[in-house]
């Protein structure tokens, strides 16, 4: 397994609150945009989504590469971002 950024690490190390989309291990400025064009401009919304798809990692994948075109580098950096810190804080 790949070592984890310090964004991942940053992510991981504390509440969510109201982090924005950006904030999230994967995602930069040009996903985020595409993602707060949708709706999904906080890092807790698409925790959310997230959620609604069971931690499922494929599905998930899947709905951040429909939503807004991550390549597999950022899906898997976003999945393993909100994997862990579900695993800390819920």
């Amino acid at each position: 397994m790949s070592s984890t950024s310090q964004k991942h690490k940053d992510f991981v190390a504390e509440p969510m609150g109201e982090k924005p989309v950006m904030a999230l291990a994967g995602i930069g400025e040009v996903l985020g945009k595409r993602l707060e064009d949708k709706g999904f401009d906080k890092a807790y919304v698409v925790l959310g989504q997230f959620l609604v798809l069971k931690k499922d990692e494929e599905l998930f994948r899947d709905w951040l590469k429909d939503t807004c075109g991550a390549n597999v580098k950022q899906q898997g950096d976003c999945y393993g971002c909100l994997k862990e810190w579900c695993d800390a804080f819920l």
